[in-house]
């Protein structure tokens, strides 16, 4: 999408102007799982090394090593369009980091994960930015994660910036020590008290 106004840089590169380059930089895990149903993870995976040209060789071992931790063997060659959404989660995110890429662009990249691979998303995402070098942008609506998770937090609400920063910064935004970062955002979208109201409401029934 051409942008209305503004300018992004993609570490230093313009996406408009240079968009296959910039994308090279990227993995990326949308909110909606988006994959070639008559293909097998295997056969997806390969595709997506292709694309980012990685060598055949540096593919192959990345991939085993990302299907056994995601304890994928016995789905590996059965087509993507029969197995569960979880399962076709766990496909996506291996695709986006398959090349390593210096950042990633994850959109409720949970969704539909079991406990284990939720832990293991979470400990590698911990990993993957720890040396400084690489970098993680993740939407979630879900402020325990977003919280437990994230080094800075960005709130928005019908496309304005209400609040940036870590959370300790956003408690000082709002004058509050201790509230979590769910409270904050309530507060600082104006949905406390529609909150209250629902809940009022609703335990009539």
């Amino acid at each position: 999408m051409t942008p209305t106004a503004g300018r992004l840089r993609i570490f230093g590169i313009d996406p408009v102007a240079e968009g296959t380059r910039a994308k090279a930089l990227l993995g990326y895990v949308p909110e909606s799982t988006l994959l070639f149903d008559a293909l097998t993870p295997r056969e997806f995976l390969e595709y997506v090394a292709s694309v980012r040209r990685l060598p055949a060789e540096v593919a192959l071992a990345r991939a085993r090593d990302h299907v056994r931790a995601f304890q994928l063997e016995d789905e590996f060659d059965r087509p993507l369009a029969t197995l569960s959404n979880g399962t076709r989660q766990k496909v996506v995110v291996i695709a986006a980091l398959l090349h390593a890429p210096p950042l990633l662009v994850l959109d409720e990249p949970l969704n539909n994960l079991d406990p284990r691979s939720v832990r293991i998303v979470k400990e590698l995402l911990a990993h993957y930015v720890s040396d400084g070098r690489r970098g993680v942008l993740f939407s979630t609506h879900t402020m325990e994660v977003a919280e437990q998770l994230c080094h800075r937090v960005g709130i928005l609400d019908h496309g304005e910036l209400l609040g940036e920063g870590s959370v300790a910064a956003l408690r000082e935004q709002i004058a509050e020590g201790d509230l979590p970062l769910e409270a904050i955002f309530l507060r600082l979208t104006r949905e406390e008290e529609g909150v209250r109201d629902a809940v009022r409401t609703l335990s009539r029934h």
